[in-house]
């Protein structure tokens, strides 16, 4: 289905500025709709055939059934069928009578002249339904604001160039209105609405009151009174009670005659946010916890080896305490952010500093990484995060060993290459130093960190990892290919 935007380009003469004007009137027309029980189409001249209109745009009423169930976007009417729509276009007047529409026969319909500056640009068609009997006070309330706002709409004072009334995430008609006269003084009110005041702790009569008189001053109909200008606010009252006040300005002859203030009750809605929010700080105090707790198992894991004497076991204390720091990392990274997927990079930026402050190399060593994984899955960082840092420091503590020369004056260099495609992440570890030897395999890994690195990429991650020595045309050293899906299987 095309939109207005396309159909108006394809068929008609309207320049930017009345397309944009017209666009942010379908954007508020359903408050034209509901208040008017109606049907309601957009028409514009088409550019290529003189005795036609184009529908730009149509809308269906939320508290009536439709009475056009055909998609009319796009569509051609002529213009001798709909003469009064061709009359309120040429007239600039609103123009009431009847239509005939393919599949319904002959409508009531009020054609509404669009102006835009000093030019009509369209005519807004409202297709009246059938009245099940008598108009009641509410529906002869709605029929008398529709008709304000129409007559707005002719004078280029509706849409607003500041807000889109009754888009997504307004309150709607039928979430309550009151009707608002020029003193602020409240003329009518429905029964929704009437409810949300109550909860707002207002159980007096409204009627020729304003909202200072009843102790509840808010402050957006002093603003839409005064300056004319469409206004939203939010209003807390007792018992976690939240009602949120739309003010429309009303305007005749450029002048504000009052305000339809339309209310919705967002109570459950900001207590389920702060739920939420309690929910998400609770979670955020456990990765923390965690954090803490792994940090005090590193300390104990420091101390522990710095009490022993046996080169064996302080390397293997120290080894393992700087895994447990590696898994702190992704908690630590969580309690910033939680929920179910965390941005690598900043583990990532974690893990080069914790290389570099744990490993003690004979040599000058420099980790450059280039790319990013963006943000994985925490059943994926948190294996693939302690993966990375042992290769890392198997490439930095290993790879130069014995390499530069008798004064060991090589600089090495150690590339972590990252890149995420395809539900793929892929990690290129990458040295200058004097690689492996042809004999080397992984499968017979010999270093307790190798088995654990591929233990955890084959068996947990389900990927994919080879490591091999890069020919010396090549630049020579070692290089470490890792593989990972970021989309684990449900078993996992």
């Amino acid at each position: 289905m095309s939109t207005l935007t396309e159909i108006a380009e394809l068929h008609t003469s309207l320049t930017e500025h009345e397309t944009d004007h017209l666009l942010r009137l379908t954007a508020s027309w359903s408050l034209l709709a509901d208040l008017s029980f109606s049907d309601m189409v957009l028409l514009t001249p088409d550019r290529q055939q003189a005795d036609q209109f184009v529908v730009l745009s149509q809308i269906r009423p939320n508290n009536r059934a439709t009475m056009i169930m055909d998609d009319l976007m796009g569509a051609h009417e002529s213009m001798e069928r709909w003469s009064i729509a061709r009359l309120a276009y040429e007239s600039g007047t609103r123009v009431v009578g009847e239509v005939g529409v393919t599949n319904v026969g002959s409508v009531p319909v009020w054609c509404i002249p669009v102006r835009y500056g000093t030019e009509i640009i369209a005519v807004l068609v409202r297709m009246q339904g059938p009245l099940r009997g008598p108009a009641s006070l509410y529906e002869q309330a709605y029929l008398s604001i529709f008709e304000r706002l129409c007559t707005m709409v002719t004078e280029a004072t509706f849409p607003f160039r500041e807000d889109s009334v009754a888009g997504p995430g307004m309150p709607r008609v039928g979430d309550g209105i009151i009707l608002i006269n020029e003193a602020g003084q409240i003329e009518f009110a429905t029964p929704n609405a009437t409810n949300a005041l109550h909860r707002l702790g207002l159980y007096t009569s409204f009627d020729g009151r304003s909202f200072a008189e009843l102790g509840l001053p808010v402050r957006v109909i002093d603003r839409a009174l005064e300056f004319g200008i469409p206004t939203l606010e939010e209003v807390s009252g007792d018992h976690d009670a939240a009602i949120t006040f739309h003010c429309v300005p009303l305007f005749d002859r450029g002048e504000v005659t009052g305000v339809l203030l339309l209310l919705r009750d967002v109570s459950d809605v900001r207590q389920l946010n702060r739920m939420v929010l309690n929910k998400e700080a609770a979670v955020r105090e456990v990765h923390h916890r965690v954090k803490n707790n792994l940090q005090t198992i590193s300390s104990l894991l420091r101390l522990q080896g710095r009490r022993t004497d046996q080169p064996e076991t302080r390397m293997a204390l120290q080894e393992a305490e700087r895994r447990v720091r590696s898994i702190a990392v992704v908690h630590e990274v969580l309690s910033r952010e939680p929920g179910e997927e965390v941005a690598f990079d900043d583990i990532t930026r974690s893990i080069v500093v914790l290389v570099e402050d744990t490993v003690l190399a004979l040599h000058p060593v420099e980790i450059v990484v280039h790319g990013d994984l963006g943000v994985l899955p925490t059943d994926i960082a948190t294996p693939l995060a302690l993966a990375l840092t042992e290769l890392l420091t198997n490439a930095v503590e290993h790879a130069f060993v014995g390499f530069g020369g008798p004064d060991n004056d090589h600089v090495g260099v150690v590339t972590l290459n990252l890149s995420h495609a395809d539900d793929v992440a892929v990690a290129e570890i990458r040295d200058n130093g004097r690689g492996v030897s042809e004999e080397f395999s992984l499968d017979v890994a010999t270093s307790l960190g190798l088995s654990i690195v591929r233990d955890l990429i084959r068996v947990q991650l389900g990927g994919t990892i080879t490591m091999d020595a890069v020919p010396y045309a090549d630049g020579g050293g070692t290089r470490v290919v890792v593989t990972v899906p970021t989309v684990l299987p449900a078993s996992r």
